[in-house]
């Protein structure tokens, strides 16, 4: 019923910008959050930044200060700003919808390359 899309991964050198795009769409009868995770190749997928419904950001150390979490209507975006070599990873954003029954849930998108090369 909800569906996260992203979009704007790509190859970018260390140092280079990049903006990722999350479409979400289908009905969410109230937000419980929204975010950004990543997944390196070998490791865990982990949060990178996330924003409340009131909207409240906050970032994992690793990219704080170099990616910003933004959100306009039914976008999600994270800015990314001096990207090293580890930042390369499948990056998802993350939706949690509470339901009628009172209940949040996670919604993922399918995931987009991003490659920081030196």
């Amino acid at each position: 019923q909800v569906t996260l899309v992203e979009s704007g991964g790509g190859s970018v050198q260390a140092g280079g910008s990049l903006k990722l795009s999350c479409t979400i769409s289908g009905y969410i009868f109230s937000s419980c959050g929204m975010g950004w995770y990543r997944q390196a190749p070998g490791k865990e997928r982990n949060l990178i930044s996330r924003i409340g419904s009131d909207g409240t950001t906050r970032y994992a150390d690793s990219v704080k200060g170099r990616f910003t979490i933004s959100q306009d209507k039914n976008m999600l975006y994270l800015q990314m700003s001096s990207l090293k070599t580890e930042d390369t990873a499948v990056y998802y954003c993350e939706a949690e919808s509470r339901y009628r029954d009172g209940l949040c849930r996670n919604f993922w998108g399918q995931g987009t390359q991003v490659t920081v090369s030196s």
